[in-house]
């Protein structure tokens, strides 16, 4: 069997479900797929987050710099935009339980060596140079294969769901994100501070291994392999010009459709904004505020939690409240997210205070990050090229938030006063703090001004 006909879109069954069971069969299979999905996501953060956590430990030991992290950090989010491009136009032609699987198997692989080669570095004294190469390498590997993960989710939503019930779902789907992060600051943080910084890695690929389980026991390709009619047969839905159109027709029209970019740059700042957060917030306040490595990955867990609610509140919101108006939550979310990051990053206040304004960032990043990145994106592309249209946005977003892990690494290393020891060095967070906060105003400015102009090209 070659590698094309493995990974391409499964062929309609020929065994047909019966009349009298095709409702229930396809509820069962719509929803164990959306939640093998949903799981196997979060578990895909797991693996790519691990780095973060370890941070501080890893400066303070003098392996690496805050410069080279940042390079490091940098080379899995330049090689997964451009990943996130080429695999949402491959994911629209593929089976995603297939497709979906195997990144996160490879991705917890890369992990795991990554574990064992720091435990290689204390024991036989590895040049710090080819432990940053070798780093750098393996980060950059996971790069591509953490892009294989979200194309397949979100396309699932478009083989499965009915157009009325996706904007609900879709934000469900988006706390996927959030999860990950809790599970790799609260679990990871707690290991990486009792076992070393090397045991981070590797817990994180028995997750990354058991997500890949989850994904191939859950997930379905589309209802016609498993017997069933296409889900507009199955919810009534009237099919479009596009729906009778080549797969490459339609990514054609969505290539050329001025509003796919307007989001993929309204994105770019979310992602500077929100990765700026989740890769250094836990340094930030190990650094600026004197938290220690246990409670700074608390704080930022607070985050994910509040994350969470945010996305999954994000598509009632605005189905239900705004009557699918996309732009009242994302100026209101908009301006919450400016101000809590402001409070952050430049107000005191102890372990509470620090909850609370990192909790109010991600309940609004994550609704204006599901509603910009994902809903307003979903809104103006044809069913058939949804994984076009989210490559397309997450090559922005993602080029976007690896410029930030350089230049953030750089601004917050170049502003710091060396000492004797290391782990001593006193931090300047000022410049890179206004960085993140002129990306927190760009990111819903953006949209919410362009947003006719984008409908009126649709």
């Amino acid at each position: 069997m070659s590698l094309y006909t493995f990974y391409r879109i499964s062929k309609p069954s020929a065994e047909k479900v019966p009349e009298d069971r095709i409702r229930p069969v396809y509820k069962a299979l719509r929803n164990k797929t959306f939640w093998g999905a949903t799981i196997g996501y979060s578990l895909y953060y797991v693996c790519r987050l691990s780095l973060s956590v370890v941070k501080q430990p890893v400066i303070d030991s003098g392996l690496l710099t805050a410069g080279q992290l940042g390079i490091i950090g940098s080379a899995l989010l330049f090689v997964y935009a451009v990943g996130k491009f080429m695999n949402g136009f491959i994911a629209d032609y593929c089976n995603i339980r297939r497709f979906m699987a195997t990144g996160l198997a490879v991705s917890a692989v890369i992990n795991l060596l990554m574990g064992v080669l720091g435990f290689f570095h204390g024991d036989a004294g590895f040049a710090s140079v080819a432990f940053f190469i070798s780093f750098a390498i393996l980060w950059g590997i996971n790069g591509w294969t953490q892009s294989m993960g979200s194309p397949p989710g979100i396309i699932n939503l478009s083989r499965w769901f009915p157009l009325n019930k996706r904007g609900t779902y879709y934000g469900i789907f988006s706390a996927s994100p959030y999860i990950g992060e809790f599970l790799s600051f609260i679990v990871i943080g707690a290991i990486v501070g009792t076992f070393g910084w090397q045991s981070g890695f590797i817990f994180s690929a028995v997750a990354g291994i058991a997500g890949t389980l989850v994904i191939l026991f859950c997930v379905s390709d589309t209802p016609e392999s498993k017997g069933l009619p296409s889900v507009q047969a199955l919810s009534s839905e009237e099919m479009r010009a596009e729906d009778r159109m080549r797969t490459s027709e339609v990514q054609k029209i969505v290539l050329r459709h001025p509003g796919i970019w307007i989001i993929a740059a309204a994105s770019a700042f979310i992602y500077i904004t929100k990765y700026a957060v989740a890769g250094w917030g836990v340094l930030f306040l190990q650094k600026e505020k004197a938290f220690s490595l246990e409670s700074a990955s608390q704080i930022i867990a607070f985050s994910a939690i509040f994350g969470i609610l945010g996305t999954v509140l994000a598509g009632w919101l605005s189905d239900t409240v705004f009557k699918s108006d996309r732009i009242k939550p994302a100026i209101l979310s908009g301006a919450i997210s400016f101000a809590s990051l402001a409070l952050f990053l430049f107000s005191g206040g102890g372990y509470v205070m620090n909850v609370i304004y990192i909790s109010m960032f991600s309940l609004s990043i994550g609704v204006l990050y599901c509603i910009v990145a994902g809903l307003m994106a979903v809104d103006i592309v044809p069913r058939k090229a949804t994984g076009a249209a989210l490559g397309i946005v997450g090559i922005s977003s993602y080029l976007a938030a690896g410029i930030q892990d350089i230049a953030s690494g750089y601004l917050i290393e170049g502003n710091m006063q060396q000492a004797a020891d290391i782990a001593d060095a006193v931090y300047d967070f000022t410049p890179v703090s206004v960085f993140w906060l002129t990306a927190a105003l760009i990111s819903f400015l953006l949209p919410v001004f362009n947003w006719k102009k984008m409908m009126k090209n649709g």
